[in-house]
């Protein structure tokens, strides 16, 4: 899966930001995308300290920049930027303040050009990831909320099996938006049809041919209450935003995934049966389902990569390991 991307690196050479330098699995994969001479890369952090993690680590990352925020010489610009950008809800000391932490800090490096990605999330939490983010890069064009899906792979009798799932890790409910008069101004199967299409877009980057499940615990009306009409209402509102997308549902998993049951339970359908990205309706269900699937299915998980932003910014779980975090990275620079 990986070669894609790491095709695309080799043509076009981009740079990532590294929002805890100090972390030895970060300077880990630093070390070896400095040796494969993958991207450019900037590590936040005091250099000192980041130089001797990497000395106890016997790591090489000479080829990285460091960048000390407290000792930055383009701070005041820096500054200046994100108070523009804030337009009052932050005093300028607030955004200064914001500034020396790595997130913030590392964010605005990739909102003012400096760095085309970021790549955070091994010790800060995914809030602390997005907020930033939401703030200062903001939603791309079209965009009405921030999603995420997992790209999961395993191999199976010589192939290389991909699916995709979202959202399992930003948004816990979808809910209707209401402007201040109390009028319903994007609807929460509207929110989630655009998690859908999203997905199934990360999902064709990635070479999955999406067939979109969007799932509850209800097959076509089966059950009631619950997610089940959010789920049904949603299929309908993501075939308007995208008439070509080959979407349908409600379904159980069972029905998304089982050819068998997809003949009893909704023989017409041309998702049903061979579905390889799921839509969860809330997240509990999202999160939990990938961690089985990656837990006793055998896949790989790949994410949370975000979607919706204007620029490549990913999270990491903070229980990653070396190679989750270089291969994170392959994918966040690749996404730029």
């Amino acid at each position: 899966m990986l070669q894609k991307l790491i095709a695309a690196l080799n043509d076009s050479r981009k740079t990532i930001v590294f929002t805890e330098g100090h972390d030895p699995r970060i300077l880990t994969a630093a070390d070896r995308l400095i040796k494969e001479d993958l991207m450019d890369i900037i590590l936040i952090g005091a250099p000192d300290t980041v130089n001797q993690v990497a000395a106890d680590n016997g790591l090489n990352i000479d080829g990285a920049e460091i960048i000390d925020p407290a000792t930055y010489e383009g701070m005041d610009e820096m500054v200046k930027t994100m108070f523009d950008l804030r337009k009052g809800k932050m005093s300028e000391e607030d955004c200064h303040a914001n500034l020396l932490k790595g997130n913030y800090f590392g964010t605005m490096l990739v909102k003012m050009g400096k760095a085309d990605a970021l790549l955070g999330g091994a010790t800060y939490s995914t809030a602390d990831t997005v907020r930033p983010a939401l703030q200062l890069v903001k939603t791309k064009p079209g965009a009405n909320l921030v999603s995420s899906c997992f790209i999961l792979c395993r191999e199976k009798d010589g192939v290389e099996e991909r699916i995709a799932m979202g959202d399992c890790a930003i948004n816990i409910d979808y809910q209707d938006k209401k402007d201040k008069e109390g009028n319903v101004i994007l609807t929460a199967a509207q929110q989630l049809a655009e998690v859908a299409v999203e997905s199934a877009n990360t999902a064709e980057y990635f070479g999955i041919d999406p067939k979109v499940a969007v799932l509850s615990f209800s097959t076509y009306g089966s059950g009631k209450g619950g997610t089940v009409q959010l789920s049904h209402d949603a299929v309908i509102e993501a075939r308007k935003l995208n008439p070509e997308l080959v979407i349908d549902g409600e379904f159980q998993f069972d029905a998304a995934v089982s050819a068998e049951v997809a003949k009893t339970k909704c023989p017409d359908s041309e998702v049903a049966g061979q579905a390889n990205t799921f839509i969860f309706p809330i997240i509990e269900a999202g999160n939990i389902g990938y961690k089985i699937a990656q837990r006793l299915g055998g896949y790989e998980a790949y994410g949370p990569i975000l979607q919706g932003l204007n620029a490549p910014i990913n999270d990491l779980s903070r229980g990653c390991n070396a190679d989750e975090v270089y291969t994170m990275a392959i994918i966040t620079a690749g996404m730029a």
